[in-house]
């Protein structure tokens, strides 16, 4: 059996099956880890594709109450992925990596201080999180950043690494000069060693 699961969360209007080939990349890398890359919960607004909050109408003020909206079917959703993969309730085996919008589930689901986690990684996201940041204690995230990022930019991750180090979260960060709103092969191989080195810990 799998000692740890590292589940993937996509960005909007795309699925599971646009991270998942990560997992296979890392398989070499992460052994006895399993990896799990579900659909978000809802149909995507736009067109094909799914998404874990709506865009129709967003702003930076109204972004964190979407967020918040949106964590009881996040929430099913990794319930339900761990239970399948026979880890009910061993959050401090997961690691969450998201992109883009799933990065923003992902930091928040650390800034609430919602589950135990063994780590956190986010590519191009943004902390959209109201209020004082509750996060478990001694949970580290890695946050990498592409700065020809287009769609999020990398001060959002820059904020949000500043926030969360103000939280006494142990974050790294990773900005990447060439690189737009994408993950890298550099940046997938930094966080593989980061994640390898959470479940060390």
């Amino acid at each position: 059996m799998a000692k740890a699961l590292v589940i993937f969360l996509h960005g909007v209007g795309s699925n599971g099956d646009d991270l998942a080939p990560i997992g296979d990349h890392w398989a070499t890398l992460l052994p006895d880890v399993a990896f799990a890359s579900p659909d978000a919960p809802d149909r995507f607004d736009a067109g094909f594709g799914y998404q874990w909050f709506s865009l129709n109408g967003v702003t930076p003020e109204n972004r964190p109450a979407r967020v918040q909206a949106a964590r009881a079917a996040f929430d099913a959703t990794l319930s339900d992925i761990m239970t399948r993969h026979g880890f009910a309730g061993r959050w401090q085996e997961v690691v969450l990596v998201g992109f883009s919008q799933g990065s923003i589930m992902a930091l928040d689901a650390l800034a609430s201080g919602r589950y135990p986690l063994a780590g956190v990684v986010a590519f191009s996201g943004r902390l959209a999180f109201d209020g004082a940041l509750t996060p478990r204690p001694y949970l580290p995230a890695m946050l990498i950043h592409g700065q020809a990022d287009e769609v999020i930019p990398w001060q959002e991750s820059e904020s949000a690494a500043a926030r969360l180090k103000q939280a006494a979260v142990p974050v790294e960060t990773r900005f990447e000069p060439a690189t737009g709103h994408t993950i890298s092969a550099q940046g997938a191989m930094h966080a593989a060693a980061f994640i390898a080195q959470c479940l060390q810990d």
